[in-house]
């Protein structure tokens, strides 16, 4: 018998059998793993098992090929902050789809981990929400090998007058490096650089850059997939909030 416990934020539930639910869950040690859990769609149980949710787990199965059963306990909700509220809904549908389609099964990612349940912890502040998800998708690319490198222009190799991305190869491009070439780059928005202050607006310019990258190198990687439309539903949520 295989075992293993470890606290995990859960990505993803859907039925299996009358009473049972499978989970998808993101956790430290043990990356984005799934497994039964047996009464799942009581009254005890399914107030608890919603997505965002930070649960302590404990994972059994006979084998480590098998699919495997969680017992489960609530460590806290994060319903009510998303349930409430349209842009932090969104966050969190967008942040589940995202890593629920991303992540490698049982492949341990723990500094992104870590930075899921800080962004996850941010649900219901729209003005920290916006800038943290970006630093968050930022994360996501340097984590599964797609980073971008923004500190100087590939082609001249400068500093300052930093403006573009270049969708080949990921790294920065200035106004002068670009040239005749500006029209098929990438926007460079400053906050996307790392700076601390932008509005939504910008956000959304720079959101529209990394998932780029999301769709084009991340996702496609992956075979025949699209981009999870609730991505989409949160950069018009951001808008929205302006």
């Amino acid at each position: 018998m295989i075992e293993w416990r470890d606290e995990a934020a859960l990505l993803a539930v859907r039925p299996f059998g009358e009473t049972s639910v499978i989970i998808e869950v993101f956790s430290e040690d043990h990356g984005r793993d799934s497994g039964v859990v047996r009464g799942g769609t009581g009254r005890k149980l399914a107030p608890i098992l919603q997505p965002g949710a930070q649960l302590s787990v404990a994972w059994k199965a006979r084998l480590d090929s098998h699919l495997g059963a969680f017992t489960v306990e609530p460590v806290r909700s994060r319903s009510a902050a998303a349930m409430g509220d349209r842009l932090a809904l969104a966050g969190l549908n967008a942040v589940c789809a995202i890593l629920s389609m991303t992540l490698p099964e049982r492949e341990a990612h723990p500094p992104l981990y870590r930075r899921t349940v800080a962004l996850l912890d941010l649900l219901g502040d729209n003005d920290l929400w916006p800038l943290g998800y970006l630093r968050w998708e930022q994360a996501l690319l340097e984590e599964m090998g797609y980073g971008l490198d923004l500190s100087r222009c590939a082609a001249t190799g400068v500093t300052e007058g930093l403006a573009y991305v270049s969708p080949k190869t990921g790294r920065a491009v200035s106004e002068a490096g670009a040239g005749d070439w500006a029209d098929r780059l990438l926007p460079l928005p400053s906050v996307l650089a790392g700076a601390g202050d932008a509005d939504n607006a910008e956000i959304v310019r720079a959101l529209g850059t990394t998932g780029y990258f999301i769709e084009h190198r991340l996702i496609r990687s992956l075979g025949d997939r699209e981009t999870p439309a609730a991505r989409q539903r949160l950069l018009d949520a951001i808008a929205r909030a302006g």
